[in-house]
């Protein structure tokens, strides 16, 4: 018996052993992998020369403000970055300075400099967050031929990065912040350590109500209810699918339901709110806007991660892939409306355009953190994107007028208050959206954060053209109101059509009556009723530093040509409102006919009842700020007791599909009368009030 326990024992020992070793032996092929992303970028055998050259005796280098750690400063990430790409010269092989003795030289004097310093600046992201990211990349990459000083003085500074410090909170910085640790992990070979991180990141994969995914496949940084999916979601979403590619195939990958979640958290979240899946939609960022390049296309790696690391879904991600590097063309038709993040997308094959609110439920912007985005007030006031390339507004925010954002009825003041002033929570609750996966309507009570201004605000999204109500303008203040349409790059010719005939402008400022179409860049602004018009079509001036007080933007001057076109309520409106149809993907010729037929009838706009009706799709979209009813066609009228967004399809008497939402999300149910006949609807609540319910 004595002797049978022993034989137990010792089988039991070897199989942790075997166990253990196995762990080690994944351990080395994950740092492996890992090491080859920070060694695969090239390197620049121009700026490494120059580092070599120009390095102080203290390893520091000119030009480097070393002195200011303030918010807006910490220039000293620059520092950093010349480390890691000394690393990189040194350690990559096939670099001609592989092995390099001055470039090890510079980059151990580089390193000590930082280490004697240990540099952390006001901001706590850069000492969570920055700092040690770059610096444990930088240890891994070097290894084996740092002294044993720095191996332990840079150790101490990576491991600011870690699961206890404030950054990591739920949501978007808690992930990255993990994927550090992991790294520290392999630096250190300590599977306890990537055992835990792995868990960690697992657990942060799930729908919640708090900071994270949301129900409806949004994402929320912070608990202002303020969309974040293209910043922080985003960076959520990359840094797990790094290392869910990066484990595969090892005992650490991830659990299956947890790749599940982000494949589909990434489809139809992150990728509805970028124009063709590629382009950051600008009505999904906040104070990341006011950076160089923020509308840049996003690169392959996080659907090329998620495709290493799970088939799942694995069709549809190859496409992305595939759009991404120019293969194909993104041909996907879909709408949705996320009613967590008051936001709405409209996806078609030839164009993209996305509408952003408010309401009691959330603020109407990000804070202005660090003190980027500082005139974004208006941003989140009903802003109306229309993208046909992605380049429609790249770049153009230090010349824009930022109280015409498109879309937006805003008060025409001197100049937007401080930035101080910028995030407020919002003050009505209609706010919301319906949609059956192909059309639908947004729909906005707007009043306004900043000034004495209210309007009703509508958007109905079919194939070929959306149209925007409003009514119910209404201000107290004696300054003039503007609803803006477009303010985008120009790109060629602006065309007019009035009085049956059409005209190019020429470049300027342009107050135009009686117009009844306008054209640019493949898009036609259709008005129903001929209405009087502003535009510009010239060089606007500005510069960084007026959006931005980083120390990266500055006060050089930025010329841009810009296409803007808006209505004047005039002053002091009182239930004023609004009418157009934009049509993307058209030409001139097109765009005239259109103008005299079109298959758009507005049915209603007024402050109580909005509702449009494309007859070609047998679709009508209505909204009811009040219980009350419309007339569809001869032979349907439809009811609503109580305030509803409504799509319907219908052929005479005949309702074919009725979806229906509360943007209130606070009924419980309410009646639908169709003719004589009534429907109850059972709206949902908890985590799901707001959405769209099929009811026919």
């Amino acid at each position: 018996m004595h002797q049978r326990l022993i034989s137990l024992f010792a089988m039991a020992l070897l199989v942790l052993v075997s166990i253990s070793t196995s762990l080690a032996q994944d351990i080395t092929v994950i740092k492996k992998r890992v090491v080859g992303d920070l060694l695969e970028p090239s390197v620049n055998q121009t700026a490494i020369t120059q580092l070599v050259k120009t390095v102080q005796p203290d390893g520091s280098w000119p030009g480097i403000n070393y002195k200011d750690v303030s918010r807006t400063g910490f220039q000293h990430k620059d520092h950093l970055e010349n480390m890691l790409s000394l690393a990189r010269a040194y350690k990559k092989p096939g670099s001609p300075f592989f092995g390099d003795p001055a470039v090890k030289k510079t980059f151990s004097a580089a390193l000590d400099f930082w280490l004697a310093n240990d540099f952390r600046g006001d901001n706590w992201w850069w000492n969570e967050m920055g700092t040690p990211n770059l610096m444990i990349n930088t240890l891994l990459v070097m290894d084996s031929s740092l002294t044993a000083k720095q191996r332990v003085e840079g150790l101490k500074i990576a491991r600011r990065a870690n699961l206890e410090t404030f950054g990591a909170r739920p949501g978007g910085d808690l992930m990255p912040i993990a994927g550090m640790l992991g790294k520290q992990a392999l630096f250190t070979n300590n599977r306890d350590t990537l055992q835990r991180v792995i868990r960690v990141m697992a657990a942060e994969v799930k729908i919640t109500t708090d900071r994270g995914i949301k129900p409806d496949l949004s994402f929320h940084h912070r608990t202002d209810n303020v969309t974040s999916i293209l910043t922080y979601g985003s960076n959520f979403a990359g840094s797990f699918a790094y290392w869910a590619a990066r484990i595969q195939g090892t005992q650490f990958s991830f659990p299956e339901a947890a790749m599940k979640l982000i494949v589909d958290y990434y489809l139809d979240g992150i990728c509805q709110s970028l124009i063709y899946a590629t382009y950051r939609d600008p009505g999904a960022m906040n104070r990341d806007i006011s950076r160089r390049n923020a509308l840049g296309n996003a690169d392959i790696s996080l659907p090329q991660n998620l495709l290493t690391a799970t088939s799942y879904r694995s069709e549809e991600l190859n496409t992305i892939l595939r759009v991404r590097k120019g293969e194909m063309k993104y041909n996907r038709t879909r709408d949705r409306y996320f009613w967590y993040s008051h936001y709405y997308s409209h996806q078609r094959p030839d164009y993209f355009a996305s509408v952003r609110m408010h309401s009691a439920r959330a603020n109407n912007m990000e804070q202005p953190h660090n003190e980027e985005g500082i005139r974004n007030h208006h941003y989140g006031d009903g802003s109306l994107f229309i993208s046909r390339t992605g380049q429609e507004y790249f770049n153009i925010f230090p010349v824009w007028d930022w109280q015409k954002i498109p879309g937006t009825t805003i008060l025409q003041k001197e100049d937007v208050p401080h930035w101080k002033q910028l995030a407020k929570k919002g003050l009505t609750d209609f706010a919301g959206g319906v949609s059956d996966g192909v059309y639908g309507v947004a729909a906005f009570d707007f009043a306004s954060v900043h000034d004495p201004l209210k309007a009703r605000k509508s958007w109905f999204f079919f194939d070929n053209e959306i149209v925007c109500l409003g009514a119910g303008i209404h201000a107290d203040t004696a300054l003039p109101v503007f609803t803006t349409m477009n303010q985008c790059l120009l790109n060629k010719q602006v065309i007019v059509g009035a009085n049956n005939k059409s005209s190019t402008l020429k470049t300027g400022d342009h107050k135009l009556p009686g117009v009844s179409w306008v054209y640019h860049d493949s898009v036609a602004y259709i008005f129903p009723q001929p209405a009087s018009l502003n535009i510009i079509n010239r060089e606007a001036i500005g510069n960084w530093r007026q959006i931005n007080h980083q120390a990266s933007a500055t006060t050089e001057t930025v010329r841009k040509n810009v296409f803007a076109l808006w209505l004047d309520h005039g002053v002091q409106p009182q239930n004023a409102g609004y009418a157009w149809i934009v049509v993307p993907a058209i030409d001139a010729g097109s765009a005239a006919a259109y103008s005299k037929k079109t298959p758009v009838k507005i049915l209603a706009n007024t402050a109580e009842l909005l509702a449009v009706q494309q007859s070609d799709l047998q679709r009508t979209g209505i909204v009811f700020y009040k219980a009350g009813s419309v007339k569809i066609n001869d032979k349907l009228t439809l009811a609503a007791t109580a305030p509803c967004i409504v799509m319907v399809k219908a052929n005479g008497a005949d309702a074919a599909a009725i979806a229906v939402a509360d943007p209130t999300q606070k009924l419980s149910s309410l009646q639908l009368k169709l003719n004589e006949r009534i429907i109850d609807v059972v709206l949902p609540k908890g985590d799901k009030a707001g959405s769209t319910v099929i009811v026919q």
